[in-house]
């Protein structure tokens, strides 16, 4: 069996896929294909993983390649030190983790000088080898006699037995068995403890509730062990690991001393020091950082699985907007923009304090409401945005056609308007004037704008500033592009923000498509992308089926039906005597549902999930996958913390997802929380089993704290809690 085949073998058994479908992603992996792409055309090879799935393979194998190449490190170096053996070769080659490599390396490992070096200086290592060999007879005290050197620096008998025992203690230490047995002890026995350190750095209490804090090691969740991260690294906290050590003395004495001898005493002190001075803190700063690992990995997840929610919210179309980024002193600023995101009109409004010019800043909203027939006004989530929102409320109550307002989360919204992508766009506005825009047009078209933002400052997650910024920017960066390919773009209207997430393009093609785009006055044919300069046949391959030509010359091209497949359509048409002017059309769908797939499939020589997916793609030609979702909570009034009793149902828009629960947007200032036990009847593993961030719920008020301006709520009705 090969490396290769190995750990094609591994990786499927860990995630529990078949070897061969596993080696085959492998394989389109190393050929250059990108994951969104191999999820969407190529089914037939994979068994229809899903994108998650590849992802998985991917990581495991990129682990598993660089354990690899670690364990041929660890296998020269120790030959070319001549002490590599059959015995050890075997269990390098078989080890999974990269952390069973380093253990069985570590006698080998190249040291700065230890205690234990220096003493091998000192000619001391035969005394310590006959210390170890468990004597049961001879007098102690005359073999110590014999190291007495003082010109090596043993002056004493005592310093002889100290030496030897410096050596004894870091081989104890180094025996990756031992190792291993007190790693999982302490993970499952050991209790992780924080208590007060500086309490003047702490003058808010924020980490109060961690002054004399301890828990289980197995037992502690992600959030928690972030939060005392955080409370230790400014200050305020100390945080160790402990375990009972008679438990861990107990082990270490059965292992080293396996049998009666004259120098036990001796030997018991030894293993005390070893796993006190040696083995306690590397074990503790390894679990430390296992926990940590574990811990930034599940933040990671979180913030990752609400991003993509926050990308896919279901665009608001065909409506004109008002954005309105709110502002106490510096005033309220306006952007009107149409149907398709362009920006009629951009003004600033007074109606909070200092100012409070609310007749004034009225009749500038009546007058833009009337004058482009404004539909929806969108007002961010930031500050004043609460008076902000009070003086809409009040004002489209004199207005006679129907109009609503919504909460918009303004998260990255300030870091997008001083960027200099939102310059090259809007190089005359100011910043708060170019926030006001987005806030409009991420309510028009949420994943257009969003893609224009760091994904870290959209903000929708848990301690993501305490996290390996490097792995939130890769993990956020992929949640961005699966979004971005799984809704596809319009090739002619797409910004170079949003092409740069398509399967295969980076920023500086994305670049080349727009300007090629613009001198060709738009594109009208797939097959016209081949002429961008630096987009190669690969990049085609990998790209084209997610983008879209609406009205070009070729009627597929509209759709997610890949080039490669189009001679496939030409001969399904044929076989049901339609037309792609039919495609969408009652007739088509009616024909779909009549055939036979796994029959189909084989008459045309194509796959049975390619072709499932062609006639989804003929039937919905135009899909947007966000269009399925449900639409954004429109307002027409504000809820005041007064108006809220116990008990009281609402509905509201879930903001955020974290560990302990979720935030829900009921119109007050604050969100509320629905604590993970008021989600379900039914246990709830995670919250983000129960919702998902844009999620429109129904909720009931369950406590109203007036002082502090929160509110606790339940999605568990009355009647059944």
């Amino acid at each position: 069996m090969n490396q290769e085949t190995q750990l094609a073998g591994w990786i499927g058994e860990e995630l529990n896929q078949p070897q061969n479908k596993v080696q085959a992603v492998i394989q389109l992996l190393d050929e250059g294909n990108t994951i969104p792409f191999i999820a969407r055309y190529r089914k037939e090879m994979t068994g229809e993983m899903d994108e998650t799935v590849i992802r998985q393979i991917q990581e495991r194998l990129k682990y598993l390649r660089s354990l690899e190449q670690r364990k041929q490190e660890v296998i020269k170096s120790i030959d070319e030190q001549g002490k590599l053996t059959e015995a050890l070769i075997k269990k390098i080659t078989e080890a999974k983790k990269l952390q069973e490599v380093e253990d069985i390396y570590l006698p080998y490992k190249p040291k700065r000088r230890t205690r234990a070096t220096i003493a091998k200086e000192k000619g001391l290592e035969p005394l310590a080898q006959w210390l170890i060999s468990l004597p049961q007879e001879g007098v102690p005290s005359e073999q110590f006699h014999q190291y007495i050197n003082e010109e090596l620096g043993v002056t004493s008998a005592e310093d002889a037995v100290q030496g030897a025992c410096d050596i004894i203690a870091e081989w104890i230490s180094e025996k990756s068995d031992y190792r291993q047995w007190i790693r999982e002890a302490t993970h499952h026995y050991g209790k992780i403890k924080a208590e007060k350190k500086k309490e003047d750095l702490d003058p808010e209490g924020i980490y109060e509730m961690y002054y004399s804090y301890e828990e289980p090691v197995k037992d502690i969740v992600p959030h928690r062990i972030l939060a005392m991260n955080r409370g230790e690294r400014e200050g305020v906290l100390r945080v160790t690991i402990r375990i009972d050590e008679d438990r861990i003395f107990k082990y270490l004495t059965k292992q080293v001393i396996r049998k009666p001898t004259i120098v036990a005493d001796l030997l018991t002190e030894t293993i005390k020091d070893a796993y006190k001075r040696l083995i306690a803190p590397a074990i503790e700063r390894e679990l430390r950082n296992q926990l940590t690992e574990k811990a930034e990995h599940q933040a990671i997840l979180v913030f990752s699985e609400n991003l993509r929610n926050l990308l896919l919210q279901p665009p608001v179309r065909g409506k004109v907007v008002l954005g309105i980024d709110p502002a106490y002193r510096t005033g309220c600023k306006l952007a009107v923009v149409d149907e398709i995101g362009k920006v009629l009109h951009i003004g600033v409004i007074y109606p909070t304090p200092p100012q409070n010019k609310k007749e004034e800043a009225e009749k500038v909203i009546l007058r833009l409401i009337n004058t482009y027939g404004i539909h929806i006004i969108a007002i961010g989530n930031g500050t004043a945005s609460r008076e902000t929102e009070q003086f809409v409320a009040d004002v489209i109550k004199k207005v006679e056609q129907p109009i609503h307002f919504i909460i918009v989360n303004e998260a990255g919204a300030s870091v997008y308007s001083a960027s200099e992508l939102a310059r090259e766009e809007f190089p005359n506005l100011d910043v708060a004037e170019r926030s006001a825009i987005s806030i409009a047009r991420r309510l028009q078209d949420p994943l257009s704008e969003l893609v224009k933002i760091d994904p870290k400052s959209i903000g929708v997650g848990q301690y993501q500033h305490d996290v390996t910024q490097s792995k939130l920017s890769h993990s956020l960066t992929q949640v961005v592009e699966s979004a971005v390919n799984l809704v596809g773009v319009d090739v002619n209207t797409a910004s170079v923000a949003l092409l740069q997430y398509i399967s295969g393009l980076n920023k500086s093609v994305a670049q080349q498509i727009v300007i090629y785009r613009e001198e060709i006055g738009g594109y009208k044919d797939r097959k016209d992308l081949l002429k961008v300069p630096r987009l190669g046949p690969k990049t085609y391959e990998q790209a084209i089926g997610f983008l879209r030509i609406i009205g070009g010359n070729h009627p597929l091209d509209a759709t997610s039906v890949h080039p490669e497949s189009y001679d496939v359509v030409q001969r399904l048409f044929q076989y049901m005597d339609l037309s792609y002017d039919q495609m969408g059309t009652e007739e088509l769908k009616k024909k779909c549902s009549q055939i036979d797939v796994q029959e189909m499939a084989d008459r045309l020589k194509v796959g049975t999930p390619t072709l499932r997916d062609i006639l989804d793609s003929l039937q919905r030609p135009g899909r947007d996958p966000r269009d399925d979702l449900p639409k954004p909570l429109l307002l027409s009034d504000v809820l005041k913390l007064e108006d809220l009793y116990i008990g009281m149902k609402l509905e509201g828009t879930v903001r955020n997802v974290v560990d302990f629960g979720a935030f829900v947007d009921i119109g007050l200032k604050n969100d509320g929380l629905v604590h993970i036990s008021q989600l379900s009847r039914q246990f709830v593993r995670h919250p983000m089993d129960a919702v998902s961030v844009g999620e429109i719920v129904t909720v009931w008020v369950k406590e109203i704290d007036t002082k502090r301006g929160r509110v606790g709520l339940t999605m568990i009705p009355p009647k059944e809690q």
